[in-house]
């Protein structure tokens, strides 16, 4: 096909032609960007000589359009550093041509060189300032250097140039805002309602350049046109009172959360808002009463009534002043969403702070009858079956738990504990070894697992790996008493390492100095190493001011009196601890002959 005309034909056809190949390649998935950007380069080109004077597109006759384009096409296919010397010659052959300065600044852009884009698109807009593009292009890049003052010189004539276009009375308002030129901020919003309208962006921007200028009576002012231009919008009255609240004008504010109570009863805020008011105004009955009724509108969600009810109480308020509120509100959130779960969970945490611990187990069980799929739920339950000695239940739990949540450590131990308090320790320890390879950096919860394994391995008679398993829990962390205490004591039980354990037991004391259970350990490893005395006065503090003492722990101190030649007195420590009903296996022949038996 043979294409005949002037150069200026010969590039349309090329650009139409790219984007016709542009069409064609997109019906197949096709992207063809350059196409576009090399046809709207045409565009540009074109528009920059239509606006030239006869006599300067005279001048324009040296123009090399097909250079033009051959630059364009080097930037196109990513020859960056070969299309900017192809500008930089063009600007040098034909320096009255806007577009070469224009294309350079924009490949300078795309380096970063910033400054350097600045000044050729400033020379692109010199030769042809009615042309947008650059001038848009030159205000980003002032905005991208911090340098805005300039760029709000650019908008301010774009703005009188093209007044029909909002945006860029949009783009001023917020430059004015950089620059901290609030009034003329609003001067411009102001021009932008005058053509669009009222609207909530625009008056709410307004309202709060007033306040931040604390000029209060525009900013009330602001709000109410915003109200009267819609006054079928509670939203805006609700605006308003918080505008009232927080600026001192509580009556105010009464009455505007009276209108909205009018316009919109099934507000879900509203009760909130007017107990925020009577709360703040010190009507406390008030404002619980208001929150009672924003508590029963099934319009608010669980949340958000929870949050609203954190913003009232403190948590000390919740779990102790006012308990008997929090309770009530509870109770109203149950009553109202019936089907939602995290109802029940809030109502279940506060009865495990009131210590009605069977009562929190049924609320969690009837949360988790709606929506299996909450883990905290399922912890909380293992908790509770465990503090409760729910322990086949705990295992049942655990399990279910393990089979929703398979990536989680803690349901395997408390499997593992359900097992051994069934008496079940083989059992156990297999997801005690399940659960510790699923522990990552926690050291508590490493300690803890094989603390448990130990406990379950020694049950078995398995008392090398279990003292192996207690020095692991120990390695992961050292101040676990109950490891400390365990370890010593059945080291003592075979003497050995007594002096390891007797370090091990001294330090869970004073991890713990009122626990009963360490301060017997601690005597009987003493008086193992035959510091009698000792463990005397360790073991008699084990039974002081403690309403039950156990039968081991008599026993024990039976065994150190006869030691120190006080047998009568061992003999009837030695009958209160059978009176326990349990003892050591030679506690009723330790009776029967009146000596010491081990």
């Amino acid at each position: 096909m043979k294409i005949s005309g002037n150069r200026s034909k010969i590039i349309f056809f090329i650009a139409t032609w790219f984007v016709f190949c542009q069409g064609y390649s997109q019906s197949f998935g096709i992207e063809n960007s350059g196409a576009r950007e090399l046809f709207s380069f045409y565009q540009n080109k074109e528009k920059s000589k239509s606006k030239l004077a006869p006599e300067e597109q005279v001048q324009k006759k040296s123009g090399n359009n097909a250079m033009l384009i051959k630059a364009k096409k080097e930037a196109l296919i990513g020859n960056i550093n070969g299309a900017q010397e192809m500008f930089r010659r063009y600007t040098a052959n034909y320096p009255l041509d806007p577009v070469g300065f224009f294309e350079l600044g924009r490949i300078e852009a795309m380096q970063k060189n910033y400054f350097e884009s600045i000044s050729l698109t400033k020379q692109a807009v010199e030769l042809d300032p009615s042309n947008i593009w650059y001038s848009l292009f030159l205000a980003e890049l002032d905005q991208m250097v911090g340098n805005i003052p300039d760029a709000v010189k650019i908008y301010e004539t774009i703005v009188e140039k093209y007044p029909e276009n909002l945006d860029y009375f949009y783009q001023l308002a917020a430059l004015y805002l950089q620059v901290e030129k609030y009034s003329d901020a609003i001067r411009i919003y102001n021009k932008i309602q005058e053509s669009a309208g009222i609207s909530e962006d625009i008056s709410i921007q307004k309202q709060k350049i007033y306040l931040y200028q604390n000029n209060l009576k525009g900013a009330e002012n602001e709000l109410l046109e915003l109200i009267s231009a819609f006054p079928g919008e509670s939203k805006y009255y609700s605006i308003l009172a918080e505008f009232y609240m927080g600026n001192g004008m509580a009556e105010k504010a009464l009455e505007i959360y009276k209108k909205i109570a009018i316009i919109d009863p099934d507000n879900a805020y509203i009760h909130m808002s007017m107990a925020d008011y009577y709360r703040k105004t010190g009507n406390k009955e008030k404002a619980f009463e208001e929150l009672k009724m924003g508590f029963g509108n099934q319009n608010l969600d669980v949340d958000a009534k929870i949050n609203i009810m954190l913003t009232f109480y403190t948590v000390n308020q919740i779990y102790n002043d006012l308990r008997g509120e929090a309770f009530t509100l509870s109770e109203i959130l149950i009553r109202t969403h019936p089907k939602d779960p995290r109802a029940y969970s809030i109502y279940g945490d506060l009865l495990i702070q009131d210590q009605k611990f069977p009562e929190a187990r049924e609320t969690f069980l009837k949360a988790l009858a709606i929506d299996s799929s909450r883990y905290a739920i399922w912890e909380q339950i293992l908790r509770l079956d465990l503090q409760l000695g729910f322990y086949q239940p705990l295992v049942s739990h655990s399990q279910r738990t393990i089979e929703l949540f398979p990536e989680q450590p803690l349901p395997f131990l408390f499997l593992g504990l359900g097992n051994m308090q069934l008496k079940q320790n083989a059992e156990a320890l297999n997801p005690l070894s399940t659960g510790l390879k699923l522990v990552v950096d926690n050291n508590d919860l490493t300690s803890q697992f094989y603390m448990y394994q130990g406990d379950a391995l020694h049950a078995l008679n398995r008392d090398a790996e279990a003292f192996t398993a207690y020095e692991r829990s120990l390695q992961a962390k050292g101040d676990n008493a109950y490891v400390l205490n365990n370890y010593a004591y059945y080291l003592s039980l075979e003497a050995r390492e007594l002096d390891k354990a007797e370090k091990m037991a001294k330090k869970a004391v004073a991890l713990e100095p009122e626990n009963t259970s360490f301060l017997d350990t601690y005597g009987w490893v003493l008086y193992k190493q035959g510091k009698f005395k000792d463990a005397r006065q360790w073991i008699m503090k084990a039974m002081q001011n403690k309403e039950e003492t156990s039968a081991e722990v008599l026993e024990h101190y039976g065994d150190v009196l006869f030691k120190l030649g006080e047998s009568a007195m061992a003999l009837d420590y030695w009958k209160q601890a059978r009176e326990k009903g349990d003892g050591s296996e030679w506690l009723d022949k330790k009776i029967m002959e009146k000596k010491l038996f081990e």
